[in-house]
């Protein structure tokens, strides 16, 4: 019980720690470098979900393997919902044949679990 307390207490004040910083930074950026920062972001914490998963199958552990991919595949597809914003703003024409094919592996892991 205590653990259940202390852990939704960490994340309350992660939450607001996020909420904060990202506050901080939206306002100092123009759009443009917001939508790139979010695309890295979110393609590398996507990136970094999928490792997790592979060294945890590797280790022969599969809990919530599917879950957890599921979710870098719906971060992995808001990234690139952000990359194309980001080239939308700046008025150039985005790469659609990278990114329409990222976005389909992106969803065949989203479905494909």
């Amino acid at each position: 019980m205590r653990y259940k307390i202390v852990k939704i207490t960490f994340n309350v004040l992660l939450i607001n720690l996020t909420i904060f910083c990202f506050g901080l930074i939206v306002k100092s950026e123009t759009d443009f470098n917001f939508y790139i920062t979010d695309f890295f972001n979110k393609n590398n914490r996507a990136l970094e979900i999928l490792k997790e998963i592979e060294i945890n199958l590797k280790n022969g552990s599969k809990e919530k393997s599917c879950s957890k991919q599921r979710d870098a595949a719906r971060i992995g597809i808001l990234a690139n919902d952000s990359l194309l914003k980001a080239y939308k703003i700046n008025g150039t024409m985005p790469p659609m044949r990278v990114i329409e094919s990222n976005k389909k592996k992106w969803l065949s892991l989203l479905e494909n679990c």
